[in-house]
């Protein structure tokens, strides 16, 4: 059956997003060096950021909160505020980066589009993601936005039905293995995983590297080429 509802990820797929978190997990070491060895603060801060994903979701601003509640718990009373200010200017550094596209985007979604429909997928905060997309001027291409606050079965089985398409007929792409890959393939479609070298451990899952309509891609450019091989 061949192909008519594209999705794919934002972040990282589309545009460079991790290099920004790395610029801000760099600053925050160099701030808790009073009080913590670097390997140490970002393996409390990654403890927080999973513990509080629940309550704060994804992106820069759940991110700043965990930073600082990060540097509260290495640095207990001796913390001076000072810390905390750093950390707050930090946060607005990744809410306000240039968005940067990856190489070749714009000729890959016109490739893309010419195949299927495109839809955006992609969770974090809300305004953020809005911003990023308004920034890139990619919006236009898109045939629908989701800006969800987590990918799961259901909510690729949600997005299928809303844009009227079979499983059979939909593909996903990004690079996040746990949010892109494994659940768009329990919902019966496609996926393709496009790695990143600077990707969230939390992202991580094993590669259903079995699975009849699973493909690890070199890049999103080489999307548009198993697509036709999967309508072929």
């Amino acid at each position: 059956m061949p192909i008519d509802l594209i999705c794919l990820d934002a972040d990282d797929t589309l545009w460079h997003n991790m290099r920004h978190f790395e610029e801000a997990h760099h600053a925050f070491t160099a701030m808790l060096r009073p009080f913590a060895a670097a390997d140490v603060a970002l393996e409390t801060l990654d403890a927080c950021e999973a513990r509080n994903l629940k309550l704060y979701g994804y992106g820069a601003k759940g991110f700043t909160l965990s930073m600082i509640e990060t540097a509260l718990e290495l640095g207990g009373d001796r913390l001076p505020s000072g810390v905390i200010a750093d950390i707050l200017t930090a946060g607005r550094r990744l809410l306000a980066h240039p968005v940067e596209l990856l190489h070749g985007i714009e000729a890959t979604l016109d490739a893309l589009s010419q195949r299927g429909r495109l839809v955006l997928v992609t969770k974090g905060d809300l305004l953020h993601q809005e911003a990023k997309l308004a920034a890139s001027g990619l919006g236009d291409r898109f045939a629908g936005i989701e800006i969800v606050s987590d990918k799961t079965t259901e909510t690729f089985t949600r997005l299928f039905d809303r844009y009227g398409a079979t499983p059979e007929a939909a593909v996903m792409a990004g690079d996040s293995m746990r949010s892109d890959v494994l659940p768009a393939l329990s919902a019966g479609a496609w996926a393709a995983y496009v790695p990143q070298p600077l990707a969230w451990a939390h992202e991580a899952g094993e590669p259903p590297i079995d699975h009849p309509r699973f493909r690890q891609l070199p890049d999103l450019a080489a999307l548009p080429d198993w697509i036709d091989a999967i309508g072929g």
